[in-house]
């Protein structure tokens, strides 16, 4: 007759254990938008993204936390995104319009406010 050999894994290697580390093994991105990524067929849209990426994607990595706050999902109205943006506002520096014009601030605030949407569906 053969002897039966028992094999006991240390608690730690336990399956209720186990199932709660499951969690920590996904990603801890939260910006790609569940939808794909944003269809941008407007020119100023793609002019604005242009300006986002050339000026504050350093800072918010495609609109989510980086090492400014994420911005992708505060409802801001125009306005206010444009004074944020010519005033700064706490560790965030001042753009000037000879570093982005005004005609480039209108298509980013387009292009914010349509990244909103899009996170937001």
């Amino acid at each position: 007759m053969a002897s039966r050999a028992v094999i006991r894994l240390h608690p730690l290697f336990s399956i209720p254990y186990l199932l709660l580390l499951l969690p920590a093994c996904a990603t801890a991105r939260r910006d790609e938008p569940l939808a794909g990524p944003m269809p941008l067929s407007d020119p100023k849209l793609v002019a604005g993204q242009q300006v986002f990426m050339r000026n504050c994607h350093q800072c918010h990595p495609g609109g989510a936390a980086g090492l400014g706050p994420a911005i992708n999902n505060k409802p801001l109205p125009a306005f206010a995104i444009k004074a944020q943006v010519r005033k700064g506002v706490g560790a965030m520096p001042a753009f000037d319009d000879g570093r982005i014009p005004d005609a480039d601030l209108d298509n980013l605030t387009a292009y914010l406010q349509t990244l909103r949407k899009q996170d937001g569906d």
